[in-house]
């Protein structure tokens, strides 16, 4: 069989580690009539996560924008960064993905914890990193 090959680009994988470490950084609202300084409270809401997220509509938008096959990789890539196989079962690890692909990958990919983590561990495994990506190229 063929080395494996990646079908979507590192660079828009490397867009979503980065975005969605911006938004894992949140910190959920938990007490938003707490009645300390108001003052203070802007401070803390800064990193707050809201229903109105703007970092997690634009990854919503950014994954949706993929085509399937694109989407399926990324999939397939953070089930191999989180240990569900290994590059050797990548085409596998894919064609499970494109089976099981539906209009909610964004949702399922922004639900999983650690996503980041697994994005750049399984890029990894291709030999491939993101140290030397910029947000603005894309």
């Amino acid at each position: 069989m063929a080395d494996p090959m990646l079908i979507v680009s590192s660079e828009s994988v490397c867009f979503i580690i980065i975005k969605s470490r911006e938004f894992d950084a949140q910190d959920v609202v938990t007490d938003p009539d707490s009645g300390s300084n108001a003052t203070d409270d802007r401070t803390a809401e800064v990193l707050a996560a809201h229903s109105d997220d703007l970092t997690q509509k634009e990854l919503v938008a950014f994954i949706s924008a993929l085509n399937d096959e694109e989407q399926a990789d990324l999939v397939a890539l953070l089930w191999l960064g989180r240990g569900d196989g290994t590059l050797d079962d990548w085409y596998d690890l894919r064609d499970e993905a494109q089976r099981q692909h539906n209009k909610r990958t964004a949702a399922y990919l922004l639900g999983e914890p650690l996503l980041s983590d697994h994005l750049e561990e399984g890029l990894s495994q291709f030999g491939l990193t993101c140290e030397d990506f910029e947000i603005g190229r894309l």
